[in-house]
């Protein structure tokens, strides 16, 4: 099955996402029946391109890292719209995905919100490593993609390729989430492991900005808000809750959080960014805090960039994720992951409804033998 993607946001989430589509390109066709046709890039400073026929993504990465353009100017809602209607037959048939990799906006999340709603209305899948839509419209952009019959996929909005939704709704059925607690930001948890070390905050931090891992503006990131981004979308995916980053209480890493993370490793304590969730008799509580743990904690043993979350499940207890690396190709992952998910999707789709099918036309043909007869 081939799939036409338009890429919103071209940056290095999305450089790196065109250029690993292309290097697993004879495994996505021999393993899962995917082929995708990347026909559209939008990206903020270089400019748009749109050729139904397909565009080769790779040498336009190559073009905007030499800083040339790739095509005219143009706002991105009104390419997008563009290409929708160009190629609404695709659209129908389900075989169009925006990839939205746009920056993230912590005040409100747009305008990668309008991006994915303008995408599901236009009959598009989405998917996104933007946690904006997710952190603060999940409901709404769900349910439309629902009543569109469209996917909307973020797997790589939280701890990068790691399968957390999918792991959730594939192979937990029946069992409820109750809670959560994890190391979510891979920025903070390498500064806090380099600080120990003996490395000042700005060392550590201009570390994460040359590996490409600090977000682009890296206030989000030592500020605590790309943790209360990411803790705002479990919350709203595994508790059902109604939370936006800005309703997560936040704690950042601070001037004097090198000397403190020093003083917890002295006495055999480790100093991590923790985001905690979990339902109360008033709703669901969540919050990114600094956090002193043992090193025998699951959290408290994690290293460098790594990442972990634990799920507290009614059934199961307590299950724990941890991720030993991330960067840009386990972001870039994710989102092939979720494109294989959206075609796993429309082929059980499809399956429903060839049966139905199959019974309107022997009913059609019972109509017209009676009207014969």
């Amino acid at each position: 099955m081939r799939f036409d993607l338009v890429l919103i946001g071209f940056g290095n989430v999305g450089r790196r996402f065109a250029r690993l589509a292309n290097e697993l390109a004879p495994v996505l066709r021999r393993e899962h029946d995917v082929e995708t046709r990347i026909i559209g890039v939008c990206t903020r400073s270089h400019g748009q391109i749109f050729r139904p026929r397909g565009v080769d993504a790779v040498t336009l990465a190559e073009s905007v890292e030499a800083g040339r353009p790739i095509g005219s100017d143009g706002s991105a809602p009104a390419f997008l719209r563009r290409v929708l209607d160009t190629c609404a037959a695709t659209a129908r048939d389900r075989r169009v995905v925006v990839v939205e990799t746009t920056t993230l906006d912590i005040d409100s999340g747009q305008p990668a919100i309008g991006h994915v709603r303008t995408a599901l209305r236009g009959g598009a899948h989405v998917i996104t490593s933007n946690k904006g839509p997710a952190a603060f419209a999940y409901r709404t952009l769900s349910a439309t993609a629902n009543r569109a019959r469209r996917c909307f996929l973020f797997e790589s909005a939280v701890m990068d390729g790691v399968p957390i939704f999918n792991l959730a709704k594939a192979a937990l059925p029946g069992t409820v989430v109750t809670g959560f607690r994890g190391v979510v930001n891979s920025t903070t948890q390498y500064m806090l492991t380099a600080m120990e070390q003996g490395d000042t905050f700005e060392q550590a931090l201009q570390a994460m900005q040359r590996a490409g891992i600090a977000e682009a503006d890296p206030r989000l990131d030592v500020d605590g808000w790309d943790a209360a981004a990411k803790t705002a979308i479990l919350a709203n995916v595994f508790l059902d809750g109604r939370l936006t980053p800005r309703t997560v209480g936040r704690q950042g890493l601070g001037s004097t959080v090198g000397d403190r993370a020093r003083a917890a490793r002295a006495i055999g304590r480790r100093l991590k960014l923790v985001a905690s969730a979990e339902r109360t008799s008033s709703g669901v509580h969540a919050d990114v805090q600094l956090v002193e743990l043992p090193e025998t904690d699951l959290l408290g043993g994690l290293e460098n960039q790594q990442n972990a979350l634990v799920l507290k499940t009614d059934v199961l207890g307590e299950i724990g994720i941890i991720q030993r690396g991330s960067g840009l190709t386990q972001t870039a992952y994710g989102l092939v992951a979720d494109l294989v998910a959206i075609e796993r999707e429309v082929r059980r789709n499809l399956s429903r409804r060839r049966p139905g099918l199959r019974v309107r036309a022997r009913r059609n043909r019972a109509r017209r033998a009676r009207r014969r007869s």
